[in-house]
């Protein structure tokens, strides 16, 4: 029986691939060959990209890397410019742009150049294992990247690049952004008020076996809740004129947060916390010190935490919930709420977002392929996507398929580059040929 049913899927495949190639115009099957044609040399390019280490504070290794896309969009017609950001810590972005029809609509592509491992980190090369492989970064970005040019190329080879308006913005500090990041992200905030579409190349993600698109993304933002008391002698705990001391006064707050704050798409994290007679944060706030005793009332409290929100809408609401509870302090104590600057905004579920879904699931029944739902926004991070979001429609997660990112087992789905560049090249051309 196992045999039979794989030769009548075998068989059915084959009968439905004609049908979705006769949906595709002359130049959609150019890219689609073109694409399957050139897997091998995405896969070199990406070795490439993988083995120059570009973790975001090698600066030197970030332009390294934005070398090698320059040398493969310049060929193509793009105009490329390196925008130096080392006033603001990292190395900079790559932009890339092509002019089309003056009529035609713009896209503003999306990846980084940037990934978080450093030179100290002993994960450095791109190992192949068939249809796999595994490097820093060979999902996140640089796979996307690959994406990108195994699109672009393929349009090039159709002729329908010719026409196109196309920015590709490259950041050099997805990873870890630089400082102010106003000045960081504002070419990218002012490419995305001049364009139509934003199409964003972090990875695939895949859910039960099926590839999904990301029409939200959630916002990652910083909080600090430092709290105080009145510090003396522990045996005038609670009374009047002691009240209930800072430790205390901190541990009401995270409950109430707990307790009265959850709401759909929310999260609210407490990733570091310390109190006593004195506290203290290092210049990054990733590490506290603290001294105290158990016979001494703790002057001082501190914990700090992230919020993620699907809306701007969500994030003022619960932003002032958070307010009010810290601002309802115990007796003898007084707490004081601050939000780090930066931070990343969220990319909302908008019905442009869910317009540009369904021109890719378009593409997705022409090519054959199955129609991909939107993914749960719990089930991925913040990107930079998310800060040209409510400026233009948006569609992310166009990029590669990996696992394990962000640690020594990342590894690529070779095969996704292919689909992926596929889906891209065809959507970017149709939505390029339509006018503003």
């Amino acid at each position: 029986m196992k045999s039979l049913s794989f030769a009548v899927a075998l068989a059915l495949q084959s009968a439905l691939v004609p049908v979705a190639q006769a949906k595709l115009s002359q130049a959609e099957r150019t890219m689609t060959k073109t694409v399957a044609a050139e897997q091998e040399r995405h896969v070199a390019l990406l070795e490439k990209l993988v083995n120059q280490n570009s973790g975001s504070l090698n600066l030197d290794g970030v332009e390294k890397v934005a070398a090698m896309m320059r040398a493969e969009l310049e060929p193509l017609g793009f105009e490329v410019t390196w925008k130096p950001m080392r006033d603001t810590g990292r190395a900079g972005h790559l932009i890339a742009t092509h002019e089309g029809r003056r009529d035609g609509k713009r896209l503003l592509l999306i990846g980084h150049l940037d990934t978080v491992f450093e030179p100290d980190s002993p994960f450095q090369t791109f190992t192949r294992m068939g249809d796999k492989a595994k490097g820093p970064g060979v999902g996140d970005n640089k796979g996307g990247m690959v994406v990108v040019v195994a699109a672009l190329r393929a349009m090039h080879r159709a002729g329908t690049l010719q026409g196109a308006n196309i920015e590709f913005h490259m950041t050099g500090d997805e990873e870890d952004t630089g400082d102010p990041i106003d000045k960081a992200r504002a070419d990218l905030i002012a490419a995305g008020k001049r364009s139509d579409v934003a199409l964003e190349f972090e990875g695939l993600v895949r859910d039960g076996g099926a590839d999904m698109s990301s029409i939200a993304r959630r916002s990652s933002e910083s909080w600090q809740v430092t709290a105080t008391g009145r510090t003396g002698h522990s045996s005038g705990i609670f009374s009047a004129h002691a009240g209930d001391g800072a430790i205390y006064e901190l541990a009401r707050i995270i409950h109430r947060f707990r307790t009265e704050l959850p709401e759909p798409h929310l999260t609210f994290n407490v990733g570091l916390i310390a109190g006593g007679e004195q506290v203290a944060l290092d210049d990054g706030k990733i590490r506290a010190s603290a001294n105290g005793k158990t016979n001494i009332i703790a002057a001082t409290a501190i914990a700090r935490g992230d919020l993620r929100t699907l809306s701007a809408e969500q994030a003022a609401r619960v932003k002032a919930k958070m307010a009010a509870i810290v601002a309802d302090h115990a007796p003898g104590t007084g707490a004081t709420l601050a939000f780090d600057p930066g931070g990343y905004p969220a990319m909302a579920p908008t019905e442009g977002n869910r317009a540009l879904l369904a021109r890719l699931n378009a593409v997705n029944r022409d090519l054959g392929l199955a129609e991909m739902a939107a993914l749960d926004p719990l089930k991925r991070g913040a990107a930079d996507v998310s800060f040209v979001a409510p400026h233009v429609d948006s569609l992310a997660g166009l990029g590669a398929h990996s696992t394990g990112d962000h640690g020594p087992d990342e590894t690529v789905d070779l095969p996704s580059i292919t689909r992926q560049a596929t889906r891209a090249a065809i959507l970017m051309s149709r939505l390029a040929a339509e006018k503003r």
